[in-house]
Formats: C-alpha cells, sequence, structure tokens
C-alpha cells in the first residue's frame, strides 16, 4: 500500500478509471453485481439514504456509523477493509495517515453490498457540514471525479473501533482523502493529513472550490503593492504534494498575519472560514483551537507561488497557508489539489 498521489498528477487519469477486470471478479457478495451494472442504480438510491435532522445534519455522528460499518461486515469483507492500526504504509507514515489519490485496495462496488454502500455515504455525511453545497464539495457535484462515482471510491478501517480502542475510518478517491477517528489521533485536526481536488481549472466558475480561489484573489488584491510583491513566489512550492513537511521555525515565504492590517487580517479569516466551511463543526473546531494553541493567525503565512505561465486572470498556480503546525497547500493549476495537514506543537 502506498501513496500514489504525483506533483504532476500522472495517476489522474488512471485513478478515475474503472476497476481491472481481475479485481471485479475477485468480490462477488450476496445482494452485490458488477460495479458497473450499480453505477447508475447507486444514484438514485442515495438521495434517501440517510435520515437527517430538520437541520440537515444526519441523526448519527460519525464515528457511530463508523462502528455499525464495522459491525456489519463479515469476516471475508474484514480481511479485506480492516488494517492494523499501525499497518506500514507510505514513506513519511503509516497507512492510516497516508494521502491518497483512489482506492487503496478493493473498491466500494466490488467489496460492499447496497446497504453497506449507503451506510458509509451516511458516514461521509456526517463527517461534512450538512449543508447542500458542502456535500456538492466533498462529490464534485455529485461525480466524485471518477467514471464510476463513488463506486470506484474505498472505505477502510484501521484498528478497531469497538469500544474505547483507537481506530481510524479511512475514505480514498479520486482527488479525495477524509478520515474520521474519534480523536484516536491525539492533536491533530481531521485525524491526519487530507486531501481535495477537482479535475477542472481551479479559476474555472465550473470548479466546485471556485469560490476558494476567489477569496484569496481578493485578499490579494487588499495588498498594497509592496505586500504583494513580497506575497508572490517565484517556482514551486517545497515539499511533495502529498507529504508536505512543517515549516522549520524562522523566515517563511509570502506575508505574515501578524504584518496585516486589521481589514486584510479579516480577509485571511474569510479564507480560513471558507476552505473549513465543508466540514463537520467539531472538526472545525479543532482546527481553530490548534491554530490559537499554535500562536494564531499571525504567525500563519500566506504565500502565491507562480511555476507555470501565469496571467492576469490566472496569476498564480499555487496559494499556501503555512505556519507552526499548519499547512494548507492549494495547487490551482493545471486543477485543484489541496494538502491539507494541522497539528497542534
Amino acid at each position: 500500500m502506498k501513496s500514489i498521489l504525483q506533483p504532476n498528477c500522472r495517476e489522474c487519469a488512471r485513478a478515475a478509471q474503472p476497476p481491472s477486470l481481475d479485481r471485479r471478479r475477485f468480490f462477488r457478495l450476496a445482494g452485490g453485481a458488477a460495479a458497473g451494472t450499480l453505477a447508475g442504480r447507486f444514484m438514485s438510491d442515495a438521495a434517501d439514504a440517510a435520515p437527517t435532522r430538520p437541520d440537515g445534519h444526519v441523526a448519527k455522528p460519525a464515528e457511530e456509523l463508523v462502528r455499525e460499518f464495522y459491525a456489519g461486515l463479515n469476516p471475508f469483507q474484514r480481511k479485506q477493509l480492516v488494517y492494523p492500526w499501525n499497518h506500514a504504509g507510505t514513506r513519511s507514515g503509516p497507512a492510516r495517515l497516508g494521502v491518497y489519490n483512489t482506492a487503496i485496495g478493493p473498491a466500494i462496488g466490488e467489496a460492499l453490498t447496497k446497504s453497506q454502500r449507503e451506510l458509509v455515504e451516511r458516514i461521509l455525511k456526517s463527517m461534512s457540514s450538512g449543508d447542500e453545497q458542502s456535500w456538492r464539495k466533498i462529490t464534485r457535484d455529485g461525480g466524485w471525479d471518477a467514471n464510476d462515482g463513488i463506486l470506484s471510491c474505498g472505505a477502510y478501517i484501521f484498528g478497531d473501533p469497538t469500544g474505547d480502542r483507537k481506530f481510524t475510518f479511512l475514505f480514498t478517491g479520486h482527488h479525495l482523502t477524509m478520515r474520521c477517528d474519534g480523536n484516536s489521533e491525539p492533536n491533530a485536526a481531521f485525524g491526519g493529513p487530507i486531501f481535495y481536488g477537482h479535475i477542472v481549472n481551479g479559476y474555472s466558475q465550473r470548479n466546485v472550490f471556485n469560490e476558494q480561489t476567489r477569496q484569496v484573489m481578493s485578499v490579494y488584491e487588499a495588498l498594497k503593492p509592496d505586500q504583494q510583491k513580497h506575497a508572490v513566489v517565484d517556482g514551486r512550492p517545497p515539499g511533495r504534494e502529498d507529504a508536505i513537511s512543517f515549516p522549520s521555525p524562522g523566515a517563511l515565504p509570502g506575508i505574515a498575519g501578524e504584518d496585516l492590517s486589521k481589514d486584510q487580517k479579516g480577509l485571511i479569516e474569510g479564507v480560513l472560514r471558507d476552505v473549513l466551511a465543508p466540514y463537520r463543526e467539531e472538526d472545525v473546531q479543532e482546527v481553530m483551537d490548534i491554530v490559537r494553541a499554535n500562536g494564531g493567525m499571525d504567525k500563519v503565512h500566506l504565500a502565491f507561488y507562480r511555476d507555470t505561465v501565469t496571467s492576469e486572470k490566472e496569476p498564480w498556480s499555487f496559494w499556501r497557508l503555512e505556519g507552526p503546525g499548519f499547512v494548507w497547500n492549494y495547487r490551482v493549476l493545471p486543477h485543484v489539489h489541496t494538502y491539507v495537514s494541522i497539528v497542534k506543537v
């Protein structure tokens, strides 16, 4: 098991393809069928899969639904979808903390029955803020950036979600890594690094994350000319897109929050609110608590990177918020890749 996300996304096209025929033949579960047959039917079934409260949120918390999902797996499914807590993974750490650009094992369309797939979607809805726009971002307009939609994604468990044991529920797909862990991973927002993206140009209004780009552009436009010059960096931001290290103490690229006016700081805070909007309240609160514990937004730098041909309408290829224990690396061109890691230091 390894991370396949490459800086130039050479694997994107491969990750978006249906599972191989060999993998399709591998699973023939009672109540299941071939992924291609189920793809269209699943979308109509999903609409009424999750009971919700009047405010639109899923009735049960994600962790409780994960326990329900785990309890419903048969022994063969557990062998394929459940891993030890410290299962070896990427060169950057255990598999549960990896960032992935595709299913890392048997995909949902191969491994799970209809009711189990519905439960996975309920888990994901419970991990989101619950509103329609957030779900649109997570699902990339319902298509999951893949030919087979959610059927080509994967749902896995590391550890044991029963009782008070440590566990992580890991959901992976093309341009998506999400997890929930019941705070099994101490002092780490989202239970570890997350990843999201969309195959569309980040400046295009067809990109579901376009408002995040526009919000950042409003910050740039509010900077004074000398601040803009300081904030823009020629070249590519350092680090692999799937395993970015936290910055060492000292000078960071870009402009620091403490060097901004009150109004400019308000715009930066607006960016943070916008990028956090798709996620459930408890995860957002944990992010904000960690940011405050690490010195607040004054210690976070904003930088704009140019490593491709840019224009007035598409002025940079990356932007990054970076500070103590904090990385939000957002690639705009040629399409969106976003790596997020936030820990208390």
